[in-house]
């Protein structure tokens, strides 16, 4: 069974996404963490970022890897926690929006979620990379709260810096954020990560 969990950053993807797997007993793919080990990758060998078949090249040759217990890996190299910094914030909408780049990553996307039982979050996953999938939740949040979520996660930046570079961001991905037709609505403003969680098992629980 694949689960495909869709939405704007800060909705909450990432989070509902590896609870539920944990939850579930499948595999958690963190889509956004694949073009950011890319970045970290082209910016460690030196590739133009600019440059759409370089960098799909750099894709095609090493495919990222996630390792059990949520560590992730390209070119030999643990950069779990190195994709997470301001750097690659600003970077990966650039890498991310060749569509020559988005075209590799969603075979190997694809590759990794059929091979199990999986919950793979990211911005096109139940129109464009596995539109078969099971069960398609469509995660949304208010925008002040979408940004309070970053700000706990960006020590050192201010709110209202997060708040204007999510609009930024939403802006930039709009052409590769797509809602599917069948997808479940959760808004997950004024919920809890257990009742997000509890909603969409229960989502599952009747797909099977």
């Amino acid at each position: 069974m694949i689960v495909a969990i869709d939405g704007p950053a800060g909705a909450g993807k990432s989070s509902v996404a590896r609870a539920l797997a944990r939850r579930l007993g499948f595999r958690y793919l963190d889509t956004g963490a694949m073009y950011r080990a890319l970045t970290w990758l082209a910016l460690h060998e030196g590739v133009p970022l600019d440059d759409g078949p370089a960098l799909e090249a750099l894709a095609v040759a090493n495919p990222v890897v996630f390792v059990d217990g949520g560590l992730v890996e390209i070119a030999g190299e643990d950069v779990t926690v190195r994709i997470r910094e301001p750097e690659i914030d600003a970077a990966v909408p650039v890498v991310a929006r060749h569509p020559e780049v988005r075209e590799v990553m969603r075979g190997r996307q694809r590759e990794l979620g059929r091979s199990g039982d999986s919950v793979i979050e990211g911005r096109d996953i139940g129109v464009v990379v596995v539109p078969e999938a099971e069960v398609k939740i469509w995660l949304v949040a208010d925008a002040a709260v979408r940004a309070l979520r970053r700000h706990a996660e960006r020590e050192g930046l201010e709110a209202d810096e997060l708040a204007a570079e999510l609009r930024r961001r939403d802006e930039r991905d709009a052409a590769n954020t797509h809602r599917a037709a069948d997808a479940v609505e959760v808004d997950t403003t004024a919920m809890t990560l257990d009742q997000v969680i509890d909603r969409i098992v229960d989502l599952v629980g009747s797909a099977r």
